[in-house]
């Protein structure tokens, strides 16, 4: 502390000696304007240094009462009282102004930190119980829930101290009418009522809502002492509640922008399948097949997602593709395996002013005829620089494709069609890939063995 403000130390040292010297030449004035001059490098000094600039005042005067011959009259006692009282009166006014000062330092820094941690989480969950963790920190109230709907029921989602007890549970009404499922008086009631008396002697109730006005939510805080909630803390709740709002209303605005696209997507695909009645469930099958390869490899979501959407729009090229050579039954001469080949290119260019898919999306409808070692189409990438999504969608549209009956060829057997997939790794396929895949369906068929 010292080597932080040593001015400060010494000055309060001056300060004294002032107020001893005062003592000693017997100059009220002086110990009272040392005592001020104490309370200077005290407030910067901080802790008991306040209150020991407090102090210097009376047992200066006290001191003083030593001398000899010293007979204080009752007008020197009198403004040695409110010397007295005035200096503590300043240190108090003090104080509570560097505990306002600390709490709104304490708030804003909660509110940055609460607003990154709430951009950096992933789903609604992760941002409730960011929130609520990041609320925590402010030390508003031993006992927190945040209440959101599910399927019209109330749950508690996130808790702290004597909520944490009913984390996930539902929320009814105690005497079973038939009330708004979202009614935000009845829901607080309810969840009050899950706490015991001491639990919540004062409580306080903050709405949550995101854009629009859409309800998401309520928080709802407790104390188990007799202290009110004041009306700061009532109004850094109401901050950090419009703080959750907005997090919570960007992330549902992009789950429904991501699941309008995922269906538009869908559709579009299995509106590709109506070209060719003869390979109808194509895109579903290897949508779903790729979507398990990718979470068995431990792909994150967004992969996941590119993956999927990749899956939907991998054959949207054909589209350019003239009737005569797509539906032709007999062997494609080169100029059609040409002309076919080119649906790859011609799909990707389609995609380009779709300007929401990722870049992973794109390559698989680019890439998925890519071979490992360098002999595939459009570009002739050879191994790990095929991307990964056109990687493992290779394998699952090549089974399928077999797997299946075609204009031009008939049905191979699920062994046979394996079996092809086994021996083009390292050929056709990536290695790794390929071994996860098998797995998966060995496993697959283990399942149908135990049903």
């Amino acid at each position: 502390m010292f080597r932080t403000a040593p001015w400060s130390f010494l000055l309060f040292l001056l300060a004294a000696g002032l107020a001893g010297y005062g003592v000693y030449v017997g100059r009220p004035g002086l110990m009272a304007g040392a005592a001020l001059l104490a309370l200077l490098p005290a407030w910067t000094l901080g802790g008991n240094w306040r209150w020991a600039a407090l102090l210097i005042y009376p047992v200066a005067f006290v001191a003083s009462l030593a001398r000899p011959g010293s007979q204080p009259s009752w007008e020197e006692l009198l403004a040695a009282l409110l010397i007295t009282g005035g200096l503590g009166y300043v240190t108090l006014r003090e104080q509570g102004a560097a505990r306002e000062l600390a709490w709104q330092r304490k708030t804003l820094a909660a509110l940055r930190a609460g607003s990154e941690r709430l951009a950096d989480a992933r789903d609604a969950d992760a941002i409730i119980r960011a929130g609520v963790s990041i609320l925590d920190t402010l030390r508003v109230a031993p006992n927190m829930a945040f209440v959101a709907y599910r399927q019209g029921t109330p749950y508690i989602l996130a808790a702290r101290g004597a909520y944490e007890a009913f984390l996930e549970r539902p929320i009814h009404p105690s005497d079973n009418d038939s009330r708004s499922v979202q009614a935000d008086h009845w829901v607080a009631e309810e969840a009050l009522a899950l706490l015991q008396r001491p639990q919540r002697l004062h409580y306080h109730v903050a709405p949550v809502f995101g854009r629009a006005s859409n309800h998401l939510g309520v928080l709802i805080l407790t104390r188990n002492t007799d202290v009110e909630f004041g009306e700061d803390e009532v109004s850094v709740v109401a901050s950090f509640a419009r703080l959750l709002g907005a997090q919570l209303g960007q992330w549902n605005a992009i789950r429904d922008l991501r699941d309008a696209n995922d269906l538009t997507l869908r559709s579009l695909g299995a509106a590709l399948e109506r070209r060719d009645d003869d390979t109808g469930g194509h895109t579903s099958r290897v949508v779903s097949t790729s979507v398990r390869l990718a979470r068995r490899l431990g792909w994150d979501e967004d992969q996941v997602k590119a993956l999927r959407w990749g899956a939907y729009l991998h054959d949207l090229g054909k589209l350019a593709i003239p009737d005569r050579i797509l539906h032709k039954q007999a062997t494609l001469n080169s100029e059609e395996r040409r002309i076919i080949q080119t649906h790859t290119t011609v799909g990707y260019d389609m995609l380009q002013d779709l300007h929401f898919l990722p870049a992973e999306t794109l390559d698989l409808v680019r890439y998925h005829h890519e071979r490992w070692d360098g002999t595939g189409y459009p570009a002739g990438l050879r191994g790990q620089n095929i991307p990964d999504t056109a990687r493992l969608f290779s394998i699952v549209d090549v089974y399928d494709a077999l797997s299946t009956a075609r204009p031009y060829k008939p049905a191979w057997t699920r062994e046979r069609s394996l079996a092809e997939i086994r021996m083009q790794a390292g050929h056709q396929f990536d290695p790794q890939y390929v071994d996860a895949f098998l797995r998966m369906m060995a496993e697959q068929d283990d399942a149908h063995l135990v049903v």
